[in-house]
C-alpha cells in the first residue's frame, strides 16, 4: 500500500509539472535571438517649453531673434525680442505662446512650431531688450493705451462708414458688440508688420477720449501711415495674450480697404 501511495504521489506531481509547463512560455533554444523589448513610448511634446538647452541655430528677423534649442530630450524653436546669442550658447526658455505652422515672410520659412516668449536667458543673464517687445510692436496693455498718432495726420475730413461705427461708438458699445462684426473708417496711425504671423494696425478717427480713441486691428493686409482705411472684422474684448499683454478690445483678422 505504501508503494502504491508513493506511486500515486509521483504521478500527481508529474501531471502538475506538465500543466505548469504548458502555461509558461518555453525558453528559447541556444542561439535564438532574445526577444526585443517594446520601445518606450515617445514623450509627448510639452505644450510650451520652459527648459534649458543649447542653441544649435539662430537668426534675426523683424525685430525678433529665433533660436533652435536642443535639450536632452527634444529640439524646438523659440523666438523673443531681438537679443545677442550665438550657436553653442546655453539658454533658458520660459513657457511661451505656441504658434504652429508659423510662416515668417521675412525669412521665407515655415516652422512646424515656434514658441514666442517675452525673453530668453543666455548664460543665466536676461538678454532681451528692455520693454519686453521689439520697437514698433503694438501696445498690449490692460487699458489698451493708444498708439502715438502722427501729428501731421488730418482727420477732419473723415466720415462714418456706411452702416458702421466710429471708434468712440465701439468703445461705448463694446459689451453689445463683442463677438460681432464691426465696420469703422479711420486713418492709420501705426503699422507693425509680421508679429506673431499677423500685421497690426492702429487706427483713429478723431472721436473718443484719450485711452478710448485708438483701435488695434490684426490683419493679413498692409497699409501705410496716414492711409484712410475701412476696417471690417470681429470685435473681441478682454483678449489676453499672456505675460500681462492684454487688450480691452481688438478687431481680429479684419478686412482692410485702403481708400
Amino acid at each position: 500500500m505504501r508503494y502504491l501511495l508513493s506511486a500515486l504521489f509521483v504521478t500527481i506531481l508529474a501531471l502538475g509539472l506538465v500543466g505548469c509547463k504548458e502555461e509558461t512560455p518555453a525558453p528559447k533554444a541556444e542561439g535564438d535571438k532574445p526577444s526585443q523589448q517594446a520601445p518606450a513610448p515617445a514623450a509627448a511634446p510639452a505644450e510650451a517649453p520652459g527648459k534649458t538647452g543649447k542653441v544649435t541655430e539662430t537668426m534675426d528677423a523683424a525685430g525678433y531673434t529665433y533660436v533652435q534649442v536642443e535639450t536632452a530630450n527634444e529640439t524646438f524653436w523659440a523666438a523673443a525680442p531681438q537679443f545677442s546669442v550665438q550657436v553653442g550658447d546655453d539658454v533658458v526658455v520660459p513657457e511661451g505662446m505656441p504658434m504652429p505652422n508659423y510662416h515668417s515672410k521675412t525669412l521665407d520659412r515655415t516652422f512646424d512650431m515656434v514658441y514666442f516668449v517675452p525673453s530668453i536667458l543666455v548664460g543665466g543673464a536676461e538678454a532681451v531688450a528692455q520693454g519686453g517687445m521689439p520697437e514698433g510692436h503694438p501696445s498690449m496693455t490692460g487699458n489698451n493705451a493708444p498708439a502715438e498718432p502722427a501729428t501731421d495726420i488730418d482727420m477732419s475730413d473723415l466720415t462714418k462708414a456706411e452702416g458702421g461705427q466710429t471708434v468712440a461708438d465701439i468703445f461705448a458699445q463694446k459689451d453689445e458688440l463683442t463677438g460681432k462684426p464691426v465696420t469703422v473708417r479711420g486713418k492709420v496711425v501705426k503699422f507693425s508688420p509680421e508679429i506673431m504671423g499677423k500685421n497690426w494696425i492702429h487706427i483713429q478717427d478723431g472721436t473718443g477720449e484719450p485711452g478710448m480713441n485708438d483701435l488695434t486691428v490684426t490683419t493679413s493686409a498692409t497699409a501705410q501711415m496716414g492711409d484712410t482705411v475701412t476696417i471690417s472684422g470681429t470685435l473681441v474684448t478682454d483678449k489676453d495674450f499672456g505675460y500681462g499683454y492684454k487688450y480691452d478690445l481688438i478687431i481680429e483678422d479684419a478686412e482692410v480697404t485702403v481708400e
